[in-house]
């Protein structure tokens, strides 16, 4: 905020070469910076000694209605719109600012808004919403509950001025106004933190939306008996971020960004008491960074996922679907494969552990990747993966290891990553067990040109009576077959 507060300041300072611009910089950036009580009762009085220095010449009335709306932008919407009452001048500088923040939960004249004076303000800010020059829009409403319809015809209010940027924050439920919204082409970036049902058109576009965040929403179809795929097209999206929403459309949804960089999903049947038949289909040449959170009851089509560079995969299982795990591995079978060009990973399971062996059974190749971070995971289902991994550089190991010991180790065949390229090696969560202890001997003993390797022991271990300083002697005896090898044991595990 500073930044932009002294290029204001410049700006206004261009305006005459013979005011004096340190006093005006000084005053510009009080406005801005100081609090609301002092702006309302000692704003004339600056006014008048500053215009003394000058030659009593009103250097403020002369700055041009855009900058000094641009400068009370910069100020709590509250205290920009009681601006109006310095002077006959001021009266309309406020309908100027071009951005526009509604928090009920701000505090006004040092005390919070009661809700019909929050209600009253809002109506009345919106009533003048079409003669304002506002590009963002912020609603954040926390304080109190409203009537969902009182919600909704703000929202409305909002979309019809054509904003660029919204934002809006609600945990009561709210009848979202769907067609307002598919048809604001205005917008650049949209958030939406709420509880409500967002109905999609067979057919929207967005023309100039970037940044998409949504959390909380449910997702419907507009015409349930439509057979056909949904189509949302954001020709300019880069952004897409999608958390705790249930995907209820009865048609497969396709996303149609060109310029997508940056993909985020969470999805949860859980949230739903219907199975999920439709899919969520990505048309995105220029994917870099793709992110899934959900339990695999939802398919995710990757219309191009080789141009994906990093990606984090987290799934968590309940217990009515463990029944079905062989299922479960051939999901997921079918999302890795997709992002098996990759360069790195972030795969996480939850409450699956004991059947991640038959999950891992039918791992892709990692031809590209570079980064594996890896938890709950069993010593099969480990060197399942380093094995499809020949050019991985980096292992974190979240939480350790279970079902490994010393015979499957001797049995197995080294991993060709170990031989030709992993260098580091990081253990978090290791609690001191035997196939723990063996598979970071084997680590030592095999990576041929491991650089460095860092165990960190879990927490519940420093109540313990493990002598910790007994274990850390025995690991650094192990054989080291790589010369630069550098071992660090912890006894905080990492984050």
């Amino acid at each position: 905020m500073k930044c932009c507060t002294c290029t204001c300041t410049l700006d206004v300072m261009m305006l005459d070469s013979n005011v004096n611009r340190l006093t005006l910089s000084k005053f510009v950036y009080q406005v801005v910076m100081d609090s609301s009580a002092a702006i309302m009762e000692g704003i004339t009085e600056q006014l008048a000694t500053w215009q003394g220095t000058v030659g009593a010449r009103d250097i403020i009335s002369e700055i041009h209605e855009s900058i000094l709306g641009h400068i009370l932008s910069f100020l709590p919407t509250m205290e920009a719109v009681r601006t109006s009452v310095l002077s006959k001048g001021w009266i309309d500088v406020w309908t100027s600012i071009t951005n526009l923040e509604f928090n009920d939960s701000v505090l006004c004249s040092g005390k919070k808004m009661q809700k019909e004076q929050y209600e009253y303000f809002v109506n009345k800010m919106l009533l003048h919403l079409a003669n304002l020059s506002t590009q963002s829009f912020s609603l954040c409403l926390t304080s109190y509950r409203y009537e969902s319809s009182q919600v909704s015809a703000w929202i409305s209010s909002i979309l019809e001025k054509g904003i660029q940027k919204l934002h809006i924050q609600y945990a009561d439920k709210v009848l979202f106004p769907s067609h307002s919204l598919f048809s604001c082409n205005s917008l650049v970036q949209l958030v939406l933190q709420m509880t409500c049902t967002l109905s999609i058109p067979t057919f929207a576009c967005l023309p100039n939306l970037q940044t998409l965040s949504i959390s909380g929403i449910r997702l419907v179809s507009e015409s349930p008996t439509y057979s056909k795929d949904l189509i949302l097209s954001f020709p300019l999206l880069k952004v897409f971020e999608a958390k705790g929403c249930e995907w209820s459309t009865k048609q497969n949804l396709c996303i149609q960004a060109p310029l997508l960089e940056m993909f985020s999903i969470s999805a949860w049947t859980s949230l739903s008491n219907e199975p999920c038949k439709s899919s969520i289909k990505i048309f995105s040449p220029n994917l870099t960074d793709f992110s899934y959170e959900g339990d695999l009851e939802q398919e995710i089509v990757l219309s191009n996922p080789s141009s994906i560079q990093t990606a984090s995969v987290v799934i968590v299982i309940d217990e009515d679907r463990k029944r079905n795990i062989g299922k479960l591995g051939f999901q997921l079978q079918k999302l890795l494969t997709q992002i098996r060009e990759v360069e790195r990973l972030k795969l996480l399971l939850y409450k699956v552990s004991v059947d991640a062996a038959d999950i891992f059974t039918r791992i892709p190749a990692f031809g590209r990747l570079t980064y594996l971070q890896l938890n709950e995971v069993s010593g099969e289902a480990l060197f399942n993966i380093l094995n499809n991994s020949p050019m991985l550089n980096t292992l974190v190991l979240q939480n350790g290891v279970f079902d490994l010991n010393k015979e499957a180790l001797t049995s197995t065949s080294v991993p060709q990553c170990f031989l030709s390229s992993l260098k580091v090696f990081q253990f978090k969560g290791f609690n001191v067990r035997e196939h723990e202890v063996l598979l970071a001997k084997f680590v030592t003993e095999n990576a041929s040109v491991l650089e460095e390797m860092s165990i960190y022991s879990a927490f519940w271990l420093r109540y313990s009576d493990i002598d910790m300083e007994k274990v850390q002697e025995q690991i650094l005896s192990f054989p080291k077959r790589s010369k630069s090898l550098i071992v660090q044991i912890s006894h905080v595990n990492g984050s």
